[in-house]
């Protein structure tokens, strides 16, 4: 496996990319960049009873993303799908990440990510999702196999044309928990070492038997970081979700969970004098029953792991302003009747707009100058944010 394309490669197709000569000219330095640097990381030596949110530019300034562009975004491992999406060899799904066609595709041994770019001039093969033995190009009609080789290149008589060397490229891939988890990067990051302690965490609720019942795509206009740090805190559910999540996860009952190299983790517990929703995984105790066990994998995925219900939202960063989110839904055994799970899809469109119209109003503001950051809440409030922003100190 390698990396097709260098990372500059990559990031001239995100649509940031694209600037007039004035834009430029407002592009931070290298000693600002600089600068920023050394002010995260000053941020994140902060005492761990006095804990300071970043500034506003952090979150809009285009060098800034430009930086995370060059580490933690183009090494990082992706959450792309959940395993059940591709049950059948040759079931596939495309999506773009940090601007790089893929085809997520099951053959006979396993799932892959392939480059979703033909090797004679560059068409995109396949479009959507959906079940096939081979990838046809529809530009000349190369044809490759679900595991990357070229089957088929008609009327080729190039004296330099070998077969062999045509495949695909194709990208490291990790199954996880029941998630597809993909890099970019020729020599990724150990995933598991960045895992440690999540699986005692979130294993007995046995999140590979969930199957998947809802995905959906949209974009917000938003910085991804925002976006990770919100579903991150309980310290908002109150009030930005007075009827959608107050009654059964209020802030009061948030309570910080273990956090480790590449994730962190809080619990939103129910009241006791309400029902738990579900029985889940046989073994999983009261506690865990009576809670919604909210983590996230750095850099962009956070989920919501219940007894009956598993939420899991992947992000694709668009540029400073704006992140691609597709977002998928799954239930566990039969605990839920297909009416249930169509309220319960309805209650998350709901929160996801909520969430949403307050992030990207909250964006526009974060380009004031007094968007200075201000103190974080106590540990089990936003406790969490701490974690994400000493993680992305370690590596920017």
């Amino acid at each position: 496996m390698f990396n097709a394309h260098s990372i500059r490669a990559v990031r001239r197709h995100t649509g940031y990319r694209v600037m007039s000569k004035a834009q430029s000219k407002v592009m931070m330095s290298g000693t600002d960049v600089q600068a920023m640097r050394a002010e995260l990381q000053a941020l994140a030596g902060r005492p761990e009873d006095a804990p300071w949110g970043l500034a506003g530019r952090f979150y809009t300034d285009p060098a800034f993303f430009e930086e995370e562009c060059n580490g933690p975004l183009a090494d990082g491992w992706y959450c792309l799908a959940r395993a059940d999406e591709l049950p059948h060899a040759g079931d596939f799904l495309t999506l773009e990440l940090m601007g790089e066609p893929l085809i997520l595709v099951r053959d006979d041994t396993r799932i892959r990510a392939l480059s979703n770019v033909c090797r004679h001039r560059g068409m995109p093969l396949v479009q959507g999702q959906g079940n096939s033995s081979r990838f046809v190009c529809p530009y000349h009609a190369w044809t490759y196999g679900t595991d990357g080789a070229l089957m088929r290149a008609a009327r080729m008589k190039n004296a330099d044309f070998d077969a062999a060397s045509c495949r695909l490229p194709e990208f490291e891939t990790a199954e996880r928990f029941g998630f597809v988890y993909v890099s970019l990067a020729a020599n990724p990051p150990d995933l598991d070492a960045a895992l440690t302690g999540l699986g005692d965490l979130i294993s007995p609720y046995a999140p590979e038997a969930y199957r998947i019942v809802h995905a959906a795509t949209e974009v917000w206009q938003t910085n991804w970081k925002c976006l990770v740090e919100n579903f991150m805190e309980g310290y908002h559910l109150s009030v930005v979700h007075p009827e959608t999540l107050h009654g059964y996860t209020p802030t009061g009952l948030s309570r910080k969970g273990p956090n480790g190299p590449g994730f962190t983790s809080y619990f939103a517990n129910y009241p006791r004098d309400i029902p738990s929703r579900g029985m889940g995984a046989p073994g999983l105790d009261d506690d865990a029953r009576h809670r919604s066990t909210l983590f996230a994998v750095f850099p962009a995925q956070v989920a919501s792991i219940a007894a009956s219900l598993l939420v899991s939202l992947s992000l694709f960063p668009q540029g400073p302003g704006a992140v691609r989110v597709r977002w998928t839904m799954s239930v566990h055994g039969d605990d839920l009747d297909d009416e249930t799970i169509a309220a319960r899809i309805a209650l998350w469109e709901e929160v996801n707009r909520e969430d949403r119209e307050k992030l990207e109003a909250m964006q526009q503001a974060l380009n004031s100058v007094h968007a200075t950051g201000g103190p974080l809440a106590g540990d089990d409030y936003e406790g969490t944010v701490r974690d994400f922003q000493t993680w992305l100190a370690g590596q920017i």
